[in-house]
């Protein structure tokens, strides 16, 4: 990410903290004379004890100094969580990392990773790199989801087949809230990782071929690793409510799993295990 795209990034995420900040949750009057929603410009400047002049340039994604303590209580006064506030800093801040792209062939994961995944029989459960590429997957995500062997490693991108995958958006009853998340863990390795260009190329890619992305993007959700009930309607096994947990693989390849539980006193898992049973007798 070069510098002029760097500041541009943390411009639009002001924008969109500051416009879903309500002013009465602040103390603030609403009024009636609010042309956009939010707060303005110069209430966050004074509530972060700035001058307007000053955070009108930082939103405009002028070449300015910027310390900690500031974006501290600009943190403060947009109401970021942890993760909101370290993507926050990390643009303003320009920490940048030196990396280079993983591989694009797939890598061979561990043994004790592959185990892991064997074990978890009855969760689907998908691995996936920090450009949120799919590496790993067990058999119930392959019944659940899609036959990720199916696919072409290239095209076998998280965010990319959310988009462009009907099964996707047929299987999640609440397909944007399901995005959402998921793109909420996206940003948060696009803030991380500033030095690899191929970021912003695939945005660009996904903003110009799908109007969803380009709008769900600019909500400018930030999420490490975001738990939520997901409910989906598979077309053979029925309605099936899982708890989706992401969690970080320590090592040099940055991997997360992402790991779908039956939801406890649902027949989620009974209807996941009559689904691959049958799918089983069928191959063979």
């Amino acid at each position: 990410m070069n510098d002029k795209t760097r500041r541009e990034a943390l411009a639009a995420f002001l924008k969109a903290k500051r416009a879903q900040i309500k002013p009465e949750s602040i103390g603030l009057p609403t009024g009636n004379r609010r042309r956009t929603p939010g707060l303005r410009r110069e209430e966050v400047a004074q509530l972060a004890g700035v001058s307007t002049t000053w955070y009108t340039w930082l939103e405009q994604g002028r070449d300015i100094k910027v310390s900690s303590i500031v974006l501290e209580c600009i943190s403060t006064v947009l109401q970021l969580n942890k993760d909101e506030a370290d993507y926050l800093y990390n643009l303003a801040l320009e920490s940048k990392l030196e990396i280079t792209s993983p591989n694009k062939e797939q890598p061979d994961l561990n043994p004790s990773l592959k185990r892991i995944l064997a074990e978890l029989k009855y969760c689907p459960t998908i691995v996936t790199d920090r450009h949120c590429h799919i590496v790993g997957w067990n058999q119930a995500a392959a019944h659940v989801f899609l036959d990720f062997e199916q696919i072409p490693n290239d095209e076998r991108n998280l965010i990319r087949l959310l988009f462009t995958r009907k099964e996707f958006k047929a299987l999640a009853v609440n397909w944007e809230y399901f995005a959402k998340g998921f793109l909420a863990i996206f940003r948060t390795y696009y803030g991380h990782y500033l030095g690899d260009e191929w970021y912003n190329q695939f945005i660009d890619e996904l903003s110009h071929s799908h109007v969803e992305f380009q709008d769900l993007w600019q909500e400018s959700q930030v999420s490490k690793a975001p738990e939520m009930i997901i409910e989906f309607r598979h077309a053979k096994a029925g309605k099936m409510l899982f708890n989706l947990t992401s969690l970080q693989v320590q090592g040099d390849m940055d991997l997360r799993c992402s790991i779908y539980t039956p939801v406890e006193e649902t027949d989620t898992e009974k209807k996941l295990m009559r689904l691959m049973k049958r799918i089983s007798v069928e191959e063979d």
